[in-house]
Parts: C-alpha cells; sequence; structure tokens
C-alpha cells in the first residue's frame, strides 16, 4: 500500500491525512513544530497513522503531501523528496506571506517554485480549489453522479496519474488543468479557486462540482494583470 506524508498539517494537510486513513492509506504527518504537536492527531487517526518530522515523512512516504504557508516553502526538505511525487497544496496570500516579486510579477507560479526548490521531485498542484472543510463531506464513491472533480496540474505525466488514482481512492475525479505553469487558474481569487464548491444560500456547507462547470470556470481565469 502507498504510504501518503504530509509536511504541513494543518486544515489542508490534516484534511487529506483524514482521508487517506479512511481510504486505507498508511500516512507519515508532520509539521515544523515537532511531532509532538500532532500526538491529538495520529490518536483521531489510529494505528494507520504516525507522526514523524518532515525529512522523516519525506523519506518514509510514497505521495508527499506539501502544505505550508508559501513563505516557508524552501524549509520543505530536498534530498528525501528526489524522485518523489510531490503534491503541492500552497496557496499565496501576500499579507501572510510577505511579497513575492515573481508572483506579483506573474513571471512564475507556486507551484513552480516548489518544483525549482525540488528539482529531482514531481511536483503536482492539487486541492487549490477546494475549501477545506468541504475535503470531508464532498467525497463520493467512483462513479457516483455527485462526485466532484478537483483540477490539479503538473509536468509530468506518471506523477499526475498517480495523483489522479489518489484522488479517486479518496472520493474525488481529477481534470487536468495542464502544466505547473497552468496551475494560476485555480489560484486564490480565480472562478474556480474555492467559492464553487458553496452552496448558494451562503450556509457554508459544500455542494458538488463536476468535470464541466470545473472546466469552464478554469476556462474564464484571467492574470490578475488582467482581470
Amino acid at each position: 500500500m502507498t504510504t501518503i506524508g504530509t509536511i504541513g498539517s494543518g486544515n489542508i494537510g490534516g484534511g487529506v491525512a483524514r482521508l487517506a486513513v479512511a481510504a486505507g492509506y498508511d500516512v507519515v504527518l508532520s509539521n515544523r513544530r515537532g511531532p509532538e504537536t500532532l500526538a491529538d492527531l495520529v490518536a483521531e487517526l489510529g494505528d494507520k497513522a504516525r507522526a514523524a518530522t518532515p525529512a522523516e515523512a519525506a523519506a518514509a512516504a510514497d505521495i508527499v503531501i506539501v502544505s505550508v504557508p508559501l513563505n516557508a516553502y524552501e524549509s520543505v526538505p530536498v534530498d528525501e523528496l528526489a524522485g518523489k511525487t510531490v503534491i503541492d497544496t500552497n496557496n499565496y496570500y501576500p499579507e501572510r506571506d510577505g511579497h513575492i516579486t515573481e508572483l506579483d510579477e506573474e513571471t512564475t507560479t507556486t507551484a513552480e517554485l516548489l518544483q525549482a526548490h525540488l528539482p529531482e521531485s514531481r511536483v503536482v498542484k492539487a486541492f487549490n480549489n477546494i475549501y477545506f472543510p468541504h475535503l470531508a463531506s464532498l467525497g463520493r464513491p467512483t462513479g457516483s453522479a455527485d462526485r466532484s472533480t478537483l483540477a490539479i496540474a503538473g509536468d509530468d505525466a506518471d506523477a499526475k496519474q498517480q495523483v489522479v488514482e489518489f484522488l479517486d481512492a479518496i472520493g474525488y475525479d481529477a481534470l487536468d488543468a495542464g502544466p505547473l505553469a497552468e496551475g494560476w487558474r485555480f489560484q486564490r481569487d480565480t472562478p474556480a479557486y474555492t467559492r464553487p464548491y458553496f452552496r448558494a444560500d451562503d450556509s457554508g456547507e459544500g455542494r458538488p462540482v463536476g468535470r464541466e462547470e470545473l472546466a469552464a470556470r478554469l476556462a474564464e481565469a484571467k492574470r490578475y494583470r488582467d482581470a
């Protein structure tokens, strides 16, 4: 069975870990504060989960979820992730991360920054277009009529297929948005970002978003400079 690692185990990393354990995966959790701070989450997840340092989680896992504040992306272990599929969930919020010139000028994307930091890894961008509480509620079995679709982007076909299979196992279809350079199409403030998954009554509850709707919203995306 594939082992999933998380570097960052908060809203997204922890949420994906819960789905992974429910789907039968072993999970190695980590964060920047130390394994001891993850004791409650490990206890919740049970025998298929354990806590480690980021380097240990990276070394132990077959697929690694990176979910850290973007200003900390250079702290992600490099050597331990060589040759591995890395799922980038990071988002750029200048008010939190400070201004990053390349992103402000739109000469790169968040996932391309992580890929440059991890030159021997295979980065795939995912989980950016769904609000984290909806991850737990919108997963459906394969073939369900109301199954939601998540966008992915990446430069390595085999890595993308790995991520497609993982998403399927935890309850989601995948829509390939293209190479990493197209990851901006589901970054913050774009039509595909998270808002489509909210019900129109503003209850905060999630609603399914299928392939056709997601594809249309990705096509509507504009660069910030053009919006």
